[in-house]
């Protein structure tokens, strides 16, 4: 969700307020240059953008705390993906305006479920009109709650292990390993399991003393998570550096 920052930036930082602090952070990317990623995006990803997506992807712009959304250029590969393993049962953790949850039900068959996780109903509902305008809430099951009593809910019927194709992640950092235990009975083998930002705004390749304050617990516990999912035998894993840094896992067995 950023271009790498160096420690001239991290100066620059300072006396910013947060919310300024995370805008000039996130800038949305982690190529070299903010041409060369706005290119990326007006050649490949927006030319092919469904108009509703583009309708929401505006109105969360204006949003302040826009930088939570769903990349465009991630959200088009996440698509790919659900075309490529056919699925139809998917989990959202972390909906905010509901991006990538639109660009879900917009891809998955018109009998696909998405469970869609997320503390915050009142964002969702910010995007709620331009998912009833795509005819896709019916593809929707929105919970508002903390995700962890959630997917416990989920797995306390038999029915549901290994019943789900897709898993999509975009919540606190903090339990993103718990997720990871979780959906590893959820989804089935074959399935997928995305994870965002684990490239955390390029914070994860800086020295620590040249992390902004705002980065550095979220480095921290990317880095552990990173870790712990290199050496888990049972997914194959590739990071894209896509919007902030996106792990695919394909479950092994």
């Amino acid at each position: 969700m950023a271009r790498q920052i160096s420690c001239e930036t991290r100066n620059n930082l300072r006396g910013m307020d947060n919310e300024k602090k995370r805008s000039a952070i996130f800038s949305k990317g982690l190529l070299q240059s903010g041409e060369l990623y706005q290119y990326l995006l007006e050649t490949n990803v927006y030319p092919r953008e469904p108009e509703l997506l583009k309708e929401l992807r505006d109105m969360t712009a204006t949003h302040p705390r826009a930088i939570m959304a769903t990349a465009p250029d991630a959200g088009q590969l996440i698509a790919m993906l659900l075309k490529l393993i056919n699925a139809k049962r998917t989990i959202e953790v972390g909906v905010f305006t509901g991006y990538s949850l639109l660009r879900t039900a917009l891809t998955i068959p018109e009998d696909g479920k998405i469970v869609a996780i997320d503390m915050n109903r009142e964002a969702y509902e910010i995007g709620l009109p331009v998912i009833r305008k795509a005819g896709v809430e019916n593809k929707i099951e929105f919970i508002e709650s903390e995700a962890l009593p959630v997917l416990d809910q989920l797995l306390e019927d038999p029915g549901n292990e290994n019943g789900f194709d897709f898993a999509f992640i975009d919540a606190d950092k903090i339990n993103y390993w718990k997720y990871h235990e979780r959906l590893m009975k959820l989804v089935k083998v074959g399935g997928i399991v995305v994870y965002d930002n684990t490239l955390w705004a390029g914070s994860v390749a800086m020295p620590e003393e040249c992390t902004p304050e705002i980065l550095r617990e979220g480095r921290q516990r990317t880095l552990e998570f990173n870790k712990l999912l290199a050496a888990d035998p049972r997914v194959e894993i590739s990071l894209a550096p896509l919007g902030d840094g996106i792990t695919i896992c394909r479950r092994m067995h």
